[in-house]
Formats: structure tokens, C-alpha cells, sequence
């Protein structure tokens, strides 16, 4: 079991994260001996559903250290016992979830100030060490049992099966399954790009306004973000789009249809997007770098993969499934640097070279992932 970066202090903690990412794992080994309530199990669940009260009644340790209670979700209901459990006998409890929606609508902010928020999200490179694999991650991505799995492919799948049955059909969250389907395989030809609701469904046949749903529920389990145009004192007219991505490699390269007319450049390109991607949203989540993350779009005109904006400044990428350097593919860059230019700009891309040209620093994709933390947390300007 690879070390993960999740850090808590000695107090309740939601660990939100897809199904896949270890969440369960690392809390069985990590609270090794505490009291582990999952609301998985049958019986359980039906017993705390029935009565939520009977909480109190399983914790037989009058001091215990801590209370884990795996897929919190199933159950909002219990966040009243937590709550008063937190505030009568001054317990601490790890609370995982894989889904925000049912949190979310029926009053997770009860524990606001007495459970802080963590998440959890694949594996990283640096978790990773030595067992990463660039061209096995663009493929197979990094969920725990991709990784560890002689047949990645067949556990993707699989992976793709259990969502659909488990968290779409069983949670009624949508109950025309074909048509989500179909939504899913034409939501994948979005990724890395700038969506479009109005295409997705015509491609996918299905009405505006429930393709619009359909993302809020990816969304909402977390498997799926979209991300925002940055427009901060912008000086032209920005792209109204958000880009949208699936949250690892390996999923979005299961979900995503290939055929004879498909491009595999066009694919991978995009898996290697979503590849540094999620390696950037892990990484600033659990290392706080505090950067809020943004794509960059003129109207009719350039763009940037994306923008990370924060107190370690202003940083811009472009990536490239290419290993060299052909005309143009810096223009968006220079056009982001032309606007801000404390910007600090990376075009990472598939050669072997480290250079500099026009003040943009030119990366292998190996070896920023390996060494990302150097490049986005210090001022290279200076």
C-alpha cells in the first residue's frame, strides 16, 4: 500500500474522493483498532437508517480515539448524532463520502467549524516514487487497484459498471440508465476542451436542460469538475466556456469510445492534460499551495490549458503530445504573457530538452510530474 499525502490534525475530518481512490484503505490502516462503522454493509446500514440514534449505542469504548464511518453519504441523517456525539462527549470521527450531493442538500453544514474537509484523489507521481509509469498512467491512469491490477483495462471497465449500477441507478440520481450512457461517451469527447452543453446533447440525443443535470451529477460525485475561463482584469472578451475533465487518465480513457475513424494523437493528447491536471489538483490540495485553477480562452482567439492563481502568483501551462517544438504552439502562451506578464508560463510537452524560449520554460511531461513542486511553488522570476 503506497503512502498517501492526506493530512488531518487531532480533530473530525471529512475525506471526501471517488469511489476508487483508497479512501477506505488508508483509513483502515491509518485508524488501525478504532471503531470502523461501514454503511456499506447491509446490516448496518439498515440499522442506523432505521434509527440513526443507535449510533451511540455501538461506541462500547467510553474514551474511544477515534470513530470512522465509511460512505457518510448513505446515511446524512447520522450527521446529527455526529454532531451531537462531537459536542456531548467530545468524540472525533473520520467521515468519508463519495458523493457531495446528499451532504450537501440535507445539511452537512451542521458540522461547519467541528469537522474540517480533506480529500483524496488518485494516486500521485510522487506517491507514486519509483512504480511511475508515464505511458502505463496516460493509458491505465492512477486509481490504487489500476495500478496494482495485471489487467488494468478489465478493472477500469469493471470500475465504469459499478458507478453506473451503484451510484446512478441504486441512489436514483437518474432513471433512464441508457440514456446516461450515452451521455457519458459523448461528455468524453469534451475532455481537456471547452464544453458544449448544447453539442453534448444533440450528440447523445437527449434534452439540453437533463445533460445539464447529468453534469451536476458527475460533478457531485466527484468524479467529474468543470473548469472556469480566468478572466481577473482581463483585457479582452473571454470565452463564456469552462473546460471539462473527467478526474483521471484512466477513466476518462475507459469511458471514451475509439474507433476506426478515431485518433489516437487526439486521445492521448487529451489524457496527457488530464494527466497533469489531476496531478496539479492533488498536489495543491495536499501540499496547500493554495492556487485556484482556471483555463484561458480569448473569444475567437488564443488559449492556454491552464492557469493556476494564487498567493504563489500567477503560473500558465500548455501541453503538448509532441517532442518538438513546431510553429505557433507557443503563441498562446506569449498572448497569456503579453497580458500578465508576471505570469510565470510552462510548455510541457514529449521531448527530452529543458530550455527557456521567449521567458517561457520548456519541460518533458516526465519531468515535471516528477518535479512539479519546484517549479510552481517558487518564483522563478526571481
Amino acid at each position: 500500500m503506497y503512502s498517501r499525502s492526506v493530512n488531518y490534525q487531532n480533530n473530525s475530518f471529512f475525506l471526501f474522493g471517488p469511489r476508487g481512490v483508497g479512501k477506505s484503505s488508508w483509513v483502515q490502516k491509518e485508524f488501525k483498532g478504532s471503531l470502523q462503522i461501514d454503511l456499506l454493509h447491509a446490516q448496518t446500514f439498515n440499522e442506523l437508517l432505521a434509527n440513526p440514534s443507535r449510533l451511540e449505542e455501538k461506541i462500547i469504548d467510553k474514551n474511544p480515539a477515534w470513530i470512522v464511518i465509511d460512505e457518510i453519504q448513505k446515511i446524512p441523517q447520522l450527521l446529527d448524532e455526529v454532531h451531537r456525539l462531537i459536542e456531548k462527549r467530545k468524540l472525533k470521527f473520520v467521515l468519508t463520502g463519495s458523493n457531495a450531493r446528499k451532504l450537501r442538500n440535507q445539511g452537512v453544514n451542521l458540522l461547519a467549524g467541528r469537522a474540517l474537509n480533506q480529500q483524496m484523489f488518485p494516486l500521485t507521481a510522487r506517491e507514486l516514487g519509483n512504480d511511475f509509469q508515464f505511458e502505463k498512467s496516460i493509458r491505465f491512469g492512477h486509481l490504487p487497484m489500476a495500478i496494482g491490477n495485471k489487467n488494468p483495462a478489465d478493472y477500469l471497465s469493471s470500475y465504469l459498471q459499478t458507478y453506473l449500477k451503484e451510484e446512478i441507478q441504486q441512489e436514483g440520481l437518474t432513471r433512464n440508465i441508457s440514456a446516461f450512457s450515452r451521455f457519458l461517451e459523448s461528455a468524453s469527447f469534451s475532455q481537456g476542451q471547452y464544453l458544449n452543453i448544447s453539442k453534448v446533447a444533440q450528440d447523445c440525443s437527449v434534452e439540453r436542460k437533463v445533460v445539464e443535470q447529468y453534469f451536476i451529477i458527475l460533478e457531485d460525485l466527484l468524479i467529474a469538475q468543470r473548469l472556469p475561463v480566468f478572466s481577473k482584469k482581463a483585457k479582452r472578451l473571454m470565452t463564456k466556456h469552462p473546460k471539462f475533465f473527467f478526474f483521471d487518465a484512466g477513466v476518462f480513457q475507459t469511458i471514451r469510445p475509439k474507433g476506426p475513424l478515431d485518433s489516437i494523437e487526439e486521445i492521448e493528447g487529451a489524457a496527457w492534460e488530464t494527466l497533469v491536471y489531476q496531478e496539479i489538483r492533488a498536489e495543491n490540495h495536499y501540499q496547500k499551495w493554495g492556487f485556484d485553477l482556471f483555463c484561458w480562452q480569448v473569444s475567437k482567439g488564443p488559449d492556454v490549458d491552464l492557469v493556476l492563481y494564487g498567493n504563489q502568483g500567477i503560473k500558465a501551462l500548455e501541453i503538448k503530445r509532441t517532442d518538438r517544438i513546431r510553429g505557433g504552439e507557443l503563441d498562446g502562451l506569449r498572448a497569456f504573457k503579453k497580458d500578465y506578464p508576471m505570469a510565470n508560463c510552462f510548455f510541457i510537452y514529449g521531448g527530452h530538452e529543458k530550455r527557456i524560449i521567449d521567458d517561457i520554460l520548456v519541460l518533458p511531461i516526465v519531468d515535471f510530474l516528477k518535479n512539479m513542486t519546484p517549479y510552481l511553488v517558487k518564483d522563478l522570476s526571481q
